[in-house]
């Protein structure tokens, strides 16, 4: 028998996520209080998406749309795909800025898709979602935390990714500088080296099982806790002006890290209010989102 299919639409909406979060470099990731709300039923024919918001004008309106290359991915793996689909998308992640669009997109195609399939949730459970958006995306650190909400730590092994989700405290208060231009993923791996000092390495070891403890349990020791030397550093050059801003940040005792791949600026400690970051920067005060990207109207509703 095949799939059956929600006759009406469902809704999803999907936290913006900072990666890394200064030595877990694509392991750790925290999910924020900025969303994207996307909307999507199924049609008699044909594919197409309509955005509002961020990349209004800039992304594509078909299947080439990653929200509906997540959901046609997942439709895959469950077996069937419907005979057409029409998605909405209001953005409010920046894109391409180091906050988790893309991730935002894909995990939330998944949730839609599973959202519209009768038990969708129970044909393909959470483990198998994380799986299918951290293919779609080529790595777990911004998918899981955008999934599950809060703090997570992910890795991969032989049958995919896998993820913990861990509750951040409440003493924890980001805080996202964005600019106005943007970074790209890729040619900010590109500027990586293929190997490390092995002391950098232990060096950040060290750090990323003090963060895990920081977030969780001791926030005083999170301006320790956020050094690291296997990525920023290199990649410091091509980023001056958010390599001169997390300086500045944590030369006043800010937590502070280049978020994902930047260029946005992640502060994870209160900012002073007289601290001016400059007129290329707009600063978002967040919240840790802590439910992750949740469906609306399915048939079977995901938490």
């Amino acid at each position: 028998m095949g799939l059956t299919f929600s006759s009406e639409p469902v809704s999803v909406s999907t936290p913006a996520t900072s990666a890394n979060l200064g030595p877990g470099f694509d392991t750790l990731g925290l999910a924020l209080t900025l969303y994207d709300d996307l909307t999507a039923r199924v049609t008699d024919g044909g594919y197409t998406v309509a955005v509002a918001g961020e990349g209004a004008g800039e992304l594509p309106g078909d299947e080439t749309h990653l929200v509906l290359r997540a959901m046609l991915a997942t439709f895959d793996e469950l077996g069937e795909r419907p005979a057409g689909l029409a998605v909405e998308c209001v953005n409010r992640i920046p894109q391409a800025r180091g906050m988790g669009s893309s991730s935002a997109a894909i995990v939330g195609g998944v949730q839609l898709a599973r959202g519209l399939v009768a038990d969708g949730p129970n044909l393909l459970d959470d483990e198998a979602a994380l799986r299918i958006a951290a293919r779609l995306e080529g790595h777990p650190d911004n998918v899981a935390p955008c999934l599950l909400g809060g703090f997570t730590i992910a890795w991969t092994e032989g049958a995919g990714a896998r993820a913990v989700r861990l509750a951040v405290s409440d003493r924890v208060h980001p805080t996202v500088f964005v600019p106005k231009e943007r970074g790209y993923t890729a040619s900010a791996r590109a500027a990586l080296p293929s190997a490390v000092p092995h002391a950098d390495a232990a060096f950040n070891a060290g750090r990323a099982a003090l963060l895990t403890h920081a977030l969780t349990a001791a926030p005083e020791l999170l301006h320790a806790a956020t050094e690291d030397r296997l990525h920023q550093g290199y990649r410091a050059d091509a980023m001056p002006g958010t390599t001169s801003l997390v300086a500045a940040l944590r030369s006043v005792g800010v937590a502070a890290v280049v978020s994902g791949a930047g260029p946005s600026v992640l502060a994870l400690t209160e900012v002073p209010a007289d601290f001016r970051p400059g007129t290329e920067w707009r600063a978002e005060t967040l919240g840790v989102d802590v439910a992750g990207a949740l469906v609306k109207g399915s048939m079977v509703e995901l938490a």
